[in-house]
């Protein structure tokens, strides 16, 4: 059965409105910037666009320093995997098989007393 409804952001006026909204918002705050006055602590506070780029370089570090863990931290594929396919002994399966929690072929489980 198809799902044959059609959802908010299937159409594409309503992306361009949310978009045209999205715009609106940032000039409307971008003027806002020139009217209101802001209480500053500091000297680079008071700089036009200090926050937005602040914001900006802020995102580009963490991409940066998330880059770099990753090259640090990452592990291969197979790393939980204590042991190789090899090593696994029959026995063992058939035990794991035969457990009170077995399942079944139709992959209902059921347990023995």
């Amino acid at each position: 059965m198809k799902d044959e409804r059609k959802y908010l952001f299937d159409d594409p006026k309503n992306i361009k409105r949310l978009l045209n909204i999205f715009y609106l918002c940032c000039v409307v705050l971008v003027i806002l910037d020139f009217v209101i006055h802001r209480h500053t602590m500091h000297e680079w506070d008071s700089l036009w666009a200090f926050y937005p780029i602040y914001g900006f370089v802020g995102c580009v570090v963490l991409v940066l320093v998330a880059t770099w863990m990753r090259k640090l931290l990452m592990r291969s594929e197979d790393y939980y995997d204590s042991r190789s396919i090899e090593s696994v002994s029959p026995d063992s399966l058939n035990k794991k098989a035969l457990s009170k929690n077995a399942i079944n072929e139709k992959g209902a489980c059921h347990v023995d007393d």
